[in-house]
């Protein structure tokens, strides 16, 4: 991995993405621009953590669910990162090139901060971004924007919500990626339609209240 004055973290908060979280971290073990790989298992109670071991990343386990922002600071507290890669658990049809997209205008100073746009995915995950792109866990961001946001640990689920704001705010600049053919899988699938539904409605608020925090 590597050979980049930048230096690439890749950072994966997931919370029991242990069925899916392999997908995810084949491809970045293949991306050259990935000089390193952090894992956080915010408190999952399945096998998360013993497959992200079954490869060559640094894997950190919290005891306990806190949320996907205060994961989110832990990785890059513990990284020697110069650019964040934040790519969700749960991905659907990640190839390289996506990671490459996200990563090439950070590493060539054409943004500070990119966002992955799902395209071509599926109906229901792309029209979720095209209405609130903003809400996209795909990003890279230079450090140093990270350092300008004081609670980004507190945000939980809204930290994308945040990040944007904070950009918006401080003259970031920010480049919006389309990601062909790739998407996730939504609450609704993961927890049945009650449960996964009742899970959006929090998530929505996590990110209402992250708007006073960006």
């Amino acid at each position: 991995m590597g050979g980049n004055p930048m230096k690439v973290a890749a950072i994966i908060p997931a919370y029991n993405e242990g069925m899916r979280i392999g997908n995810v971290l084949d491809v970045l073990q293949r991306v050259p621009q990935v000089d390193e790989v952090i894992v956080v298992s915010d408190g999952s109670e399945d096998d998360t953590v013993d497959v992200a071991l079954q490869y060559d990343v640094t894997v950190i386990a919290l005891p306990q669910n806190i949320g996907k922002g205060g994961a989110m600071k832990i990785g890059c507290d513990y990284s020697k990162g110069d650019i964040y890669l934040f790519l969700d658990a749960d991905l659907i049809g990640l190839q390289e090139e996506h990671v490459t997209a996200l990563l090439e205008p950070v590493l060539f100073d054409q943004a500070d901060m990119t966002v992955g746009i799902f395209g071509n995915g599926r109906l229901a995950t792309d029209f979720a971004q095209k209405v609130a792109p903003f809400l996209s866990g795909q990003r890279a961001v230079k450090k140093s924007v990270l350092n300008g946001i004081d609670q980004m640990d507190a945000t939980r689920y809204g930290v994308e919500v945040a990040l944007t704001r904070y950009a918006e705010n401080s003259g970031i600049r920010v480049k919006g990626v389309v990601l062909p053919d790739l998407t996730h899988v939504m609450k609704e699938e993961k927890l049945g339609f009650v449960r996964g539904f009742c899970a959006r409605l929090k998530m929505y608020w996590e990110i209402v209240k992250s708007v006073k925090i960006g």
